[in-house]
């Protein structure tokens, strides 16, 4: 990451829902910054509601990069995340601005400000099997061979679980372990977003509705001829991956609001 004295780059993290985006639209007005969004599902086009990408309106106010890079087609990963978002990074301080990174996703801040990990690149065949394996089995071994990694994802976030567990068999190796071989040396400073626990969960409640009534499930239903469900990254998506689900005639609509809102917590 290129840290250049006079206008290093600035992070802002936080849970979702915990009120990100309004106040990196605030800062990076005074700051004279441009937003790298640090969302691993904000690269997708057409994924808008579900992901909860700033309006026209925003993006007009502040400058955003990493925001819809690729088509749902295409399968996008913490690499090439890297490269791109470097490069943003590079731009925006050649103009003489301040680059805000707001996130997001912990994989992608992690390699975009300590590096990649040692971690090998993706097995498109043993991933398929473990996805078949489903979430139950897929958790049970993974607590088995990395309970460190299997208590962090947590049972909720399917493809992470997927990937500590493809780790684990490529390299018989705790992709925890790996994880505490990145050099952490040159983590610059990251401001936090919190709030209490209560109030955090009536946020998450509230968002999960409002993108609902947004029309969430017809994104979805647009975006499955356009390839959505056969992008194994993709159709990970929360919120996404449930509203398939239903589309398929697997769960009621209250049922998937109910586990969507659970999930994003």
């Amino acid at each position: 990451m290129n840290d250049g004295t006079h206008h290093a780059p600035f992070f802002l993290i936080g849970p979702t829902a915990v009120g990100k985006t309004a106040v990196a639209l605030e800062f990076a007005r005074r700051l004279d910054a441009e937003i790298v969004s640090a969302d691993s599902m904000q690269v997708y086009r057409g994924m808008d509601i579900g992901t909860a990408k700033p309006d026209a309106a925003e993006r007009a106010t502040v400058a955003h990069h990493m925001i819809d890079v690729v088509e749902v087609t295409e399968q996008f990963d913490v690499a090439r995340y890297v490269a791109l978002a470097n490069a943003s990074i590079a731009d925006i301080q050649r103009r003489g601005k301040t680059p805000f990174i707001v996130g997001g996703t912990g994989l992608y801040l992690r390699a975009l400000t300590e590096g990649l990990s040692k971690a090998p690149d993706a097995d498109p065949t043993l991933r398929a099997g473990l996805e078949a394996m489903g979430r139950e089995r897929v958790l049970e071994e993974l607590r088995y061979v990395d309970s460190e990694a299997a208590e962090r994802i947590g049972p909720h976030n399917f493809r992470r679980l997927v990937r500590a567990l493809e780790i684990c068999r490529l390299t018989g190796r705790k992709s925890s372990d790996l994880r505490r071989e990145w050099d952490r040396s040159r983590l610059p400073l990251m401001h936090g977003l919190e709030r209490d626990r209560a109030d955090l969960y009536a946020r998450c409640d509230a968002r999960v509705e409002a993108m609902f009534r947004a029309g969430l499930v017809d994104e979805v239903r647009s975006l499955l001829p356009r390839g959505l469900a056969k992008n194994t990254t993709a159709r990970q998506a929360l919120g996404y991956k449930e509203v398939i689900t239903h589309l398929g005639g697997e769960a009621t609509l209250e049922e998937t609001i109910a586990l969507v809102r659970t999930r994003t917590r």
